[in-house]
């Protein structure tokens, strides 16, 4: 099965869980641009799940948009666990929702360092029953393929972090 198709199957999945457990998604997204939302919204009945998305390319619109702390983006860049978590608990707080993934790394093809090289990208989730972090590491595959490869782990996140938001909400609904 090629990425796309995995994509979509992925955020099937994710639309039609949320919508049954009666749980809404807010993403925030770097350096995605707002694929995890798009890919989201390309399902039909969406909005029984999905509430909004934020993407906060820049430094200034997570600190504006997400409340990103400007100390968390001194100490630790835009591309860390840090701004990572802090981008998700951000726009689950603002967007008033259950869950919230954020995405945030370097795609290239330029950007990148011995520490932060090119493919290096920092997922959050943010729910009642916390904030799960996971790192990646995709090496230099080319910016789409970067890009591609990150929205499939966003929506992963959502899946896995449902058992956790249906038994912190008491619902009846089953685990995937």
């Amino acid at each position: 099965m090629n990425e796309e198709a995995t994509t979509g199957r992925l955020a099937a999945a994710v639309i039609e869980r949320y919508a049954a457990a009666n749980l809404t998604i807010a993403t925030a997204e770097s350096c995605t641009g707002g694929m995890v939302a798009a890919a989201l919204t390309d399902i039909a009945g969406s909005s029984a799940a999905f509430d909004r998305g934020f993407v906060t390319y820049s430094n200034a619109a997570k600190m504006a948009m997400l409340g990103v702390a400007d100390a968390a983006l001194a100490a630790h860049g835009a591309v860390s666990e840090e701004v990572a978590r802090e981008m998700a608990e951000g726009a689950r707080r603002l967007a008033g929702v259950d869950v919230a993934v954020s995405i945030t790394g370097i795609a290239g093809p330029g950007g990148g360092s011995a520490t932060k090289p090119v493919g290096l990208v920092h997922f959050a989730c943010a729910g009642s029953a916390g904030t799960l972090h996971r790192e990646e590491r995709f090496g230099d595959t080319g910016r789409a393929g970067i890009r591609l490869a990150s929205t499939a782990v966003a929506l992963e996140m959502l899946l896995d972090a449902l058992p956790d938001q249906v038994a912190a909400a008491g619902s009846t609904v089953g685990s995937p």
